[in-house]
C-alpha cells in the first residue's frame, strides 16, 4: 500500500497534451531502491533534456504538426493533410546529422554544473532515434542517410557518452505512437491525439499496440546500459474506468473521444526494474503510483510543493530546434534553476540539436555563463532541500541536507552588476556563533542580529570584485532553528 498526499500543483497545465490538474496526488515509492534513487535524483537538481528528431529540419513543434487537432502551436504548412503527413514522413529519408558529437553536449552539460540527462528516445510521431528491431521507421533504417555512421544509433552514443562522466539516465519515450498503424490506424481519419479506432471494437489490434509498446521499451531497458529514468509521455495514453469515459465524453467542451487507452502500465513498470532495479518511472500527467515524481511543463510553481518534482524548461525557441531562436540569458536559466530548487524541485533545462546534430551557438553561450556561476556557487545547489520559508524577499533559501548549512541566494535584478552593500534577511535566524561567508570568499562577514533575521555587511571588496557575475549566495553554517523539506523517506507510514 502507498500513501496518497493530496498536493496542489499550481503550474501543471501541459503543453503537448493540453491536460489540465489543479490538485494531483502523490504516491511515495516503498521499494527502498527507487527511493534511494529518487534522493539520488532529488540530490542532483539539475539536468539536461533534448527534444530531437526528423522534425528539426523543419525548424517545427516537435511531433504535432502530425495531429488534426485545430491548434496554433501545431499548424501545418501544407494545408492538405495527406500530402502533409506524407512530406512529415519522408523527413525520415533525409535526416543526416553529419556533426553529431555528444562528447561536446556531455562537457558543455557537465560544465554547467547540470547531472542527469533525458533524451527523446521516440516522440509521438513514432520516428525511433535508436536501434529498434520492431519498426523500419528509425534512425538506423537503410531508409535514413545516417544510418551508414558508426553513432547511427544515437541514443546508444548519448547514453554512453553521459554515463562515462557519471550522469544518470533518462530515457524519454511516448506512449502513443502516431507512425504506428495499431495506434493511428490508416483505415480512419486522424481527428485528434488519440488512438483513432474503438479499442473495444478492435481489441485484438489495441493489444498489439501494447505488445509493442512493452518489447519498445524492454529493448532500451536490455540494451543501452544503465537506465536510471523512464520518462513516459503522454497522459492521455491512460486506464480510465467506463465511468471516467462517459464523464469526459459527456463534457460538452471537450472535442475529442476518450477511450481506456491502457497500456498496461504495471507491467511496464515491473519488467523494466526486473533489468534495471530502482528505476525511476515517470508515468507523465497519469494520477496514480507510477509517477515517482510530478512535471509540470514549462513553469515553476509558486510555492514549495511537497513531493519530487521537476519543471522542464525550455531555453530557446521551442522544445524542438527553431533556427535563430532566442535562448534564455544565464542569468535566467540561474534565476528559475534557484527559484525550483527552493521549491523543492529540479530544474530539466531542455536544449534542442539541429538538425546538423549540434546546439546553437547560442546554446553553447548560455551554458558557458551557467558554468562560470556553478564554478563558484553550485554548494546552494546540489544535495539540498528547501528550507522554510523557501523565499525571503529577494533571497532563495536552501539547506544542504548531510552538512545543516544554509544557502541565501540573492536574486539579482537585471541591471545589478554589484552586490549591495547590506543584505537583510528577514526570516532566517543564524546561531549565535554562526559564520557567514559568500560562496567564492571564504572571509567571514561581519552580521547582526535583527527581529527574527540578520543583517549582513558586504565589505568593499567583494562590492569591487564581485565572486560571479550575478546571483550571490550567503552561506550560513548554523541556523538558530530550521525546518527542512521533508525526505522521500519520510513520505512513506
Amino acid at each position: 500500500m502507498r500513501l496518497a498526499i493530496a498536493t496542489t500543483i499550481l503550474t501543471p497545465v501541459l503543453l503537448a497534451c493540453g491536460a489540465s490538474a489543479a490538485e494531483e496526488r502523490y504516491f511515495p515509492p516503498t521499494d527502498p531502491k527507487v527511493q534511494a534513487k529518487l534522493e539520488q535524483w532529488r540530490d542532483a537538481k539539475f539536468g539536461l533534456m533534448m527534444h530531437w528528431g526528423t522534425y528539426s529540419q523543419w525548424g517545427v513543434v516537435e511531433s504535432w504538426p502530425l495531429c488534426g487537432e485545430d491548434e496554433d502551436w501545431c499548424r501545418r504548412t501544407i494545408d492538405n493533410y495527406d500530402e502533409h503527413r506524407r512530406a512529415y514522413e519522408k523527413l525520415a529519408t533525409t535526416f543526416n546529422p553529419t556533426d553529431f558529437d555528444p562528447q561536446r553536449w556531455v562537457r558543455a552539460a557537465k560544465a554547467a554544473g547540470m547531472r542527469y540527462v533525458v533524451f527523446t528516445t521516440k516522440h509521438h510521431d513514432g520516428f525511433c532515434m535508436y536501434d529498434t528491431k520492431l519498426t523500419d521507421y528509425r534512425i538506423t533504417s537503410p531508409a535514413t542517410p545516417f544510418h551508414t555512421n558508426p553513432r547511427a544509433d544515437v541514443t546508444k552514443a548519448i547514453f554512453d557518452a553521459f554515463r562515462a562522466e557519471g550522469f544518470l539516465i533518462g530515457a524519454y519515450y511516448s506512449k502513443p505512437d502516431w507512425h504506428c498503424d495499431d495506434y493511428w490506424w490508416r483505415r480512419f481519419p486522424t481527428p485528434d491525439r488519440h488512438v483513432n479506432y474503438d479499442v473495444t471494437r478492435y481489441p485484438d489490434r489495441w493489444e498489439r499496440f501494447v505488445r509493442f509498446t512493452h518489447d519498445q521499451i524492454d529493448e532500451l531497458m536490455s540494451r543501452y546500459g544503465r537506465i536510471d529514468i523512464l520518462w513516459l509521455d503522454g497522459g492521455w495514453v491512460a486506464n480510465r474506468t467506463p465511468e471516467e469515459c462517459v464523464a469526459a465524453n459527456a463534457d460538452p467542451t471537450n472535442l475529442r473521444r476518450i477511450q481506456n487507452e491502457d497500456i498496461r502500465i504495471g507491467e511496464i513498470a515491473a519488467s523494466a526494474r526486473r533489468k534495471q532495479p530502482g528505476l525511476l518511472v515517470v508515468d507523465r500527467a497519469v494520477e496514480g503510483p507510477f509517477q515517482d515524481y510530478l512535471t509540470p511543463e514549462n513553469r515553476i510553481p509558486e510555492k514549495m510543493l511537497p513531493h519530487p518534482w521537476e519543471s522542464n524548461i525550455v531555453s530557446g525557441g521551442g522544445y524542438a530546434y527553431v533556427p535563430g531562436a532566442k535562448y534564455l540569458s544565464d542569468r535566467e536559466v540561474v534565476r528559475m534553476l534557484a527559484d525550483i530548487v527552493s521549491r523543492g524541485g529540479n530544474m530539466l533545462l531542455n536544449v534542442a540539436p539541429s538538425p546538423k546534430g549540434d546546439f546553437d551557438p547560442a546554446a553553447y553561450e548560455m551554458l558557458e555563463g551557467v558554468a562560470r556561476w556553478m564554478r563558484v556557487n553550485s554548494d546552494a545547489i546540489y544535495d539540498t532541500r528547501p528550507l522554510a520559508p523557501w523565499r525571503d524577499g529577494r533571497f532563495a533559501l536552501t539547506q544542504n541536507r548531510h552538512t545543516k548549512a544554509a544557502y541565501a541566494i540573492y536574486l539579482s535584478s537585471d541591471d545589478q552588476p554589484t552586490p549591495p552593500t547590506r543584505m537583510l534577511l528577514n526570516d532566517i535566524a543564524p546561531a549565535a556563533d554562526a559564520v557567514i561567508t559568500m560562496l567564492g570568499d571564504d572571509r567571514r562577514l561581519d552580521w547582526k542580529p535583527v527581529g527574527d533575521g540578520c543583517l549582513v555587511e558586504i565589505p568593499q571588496r567583494l562590492i569591487d570584485a564581485p565572486p560571479s557575475a550575478h546571483h550571490w549566495v550567503l552561506k550560513i553554517a548554523k541556523l538558530r532553528d530550521a525546518t527542512p523539506a521533508p525526505t522521500t523517506e519520510s513520505m512513506v507510514p
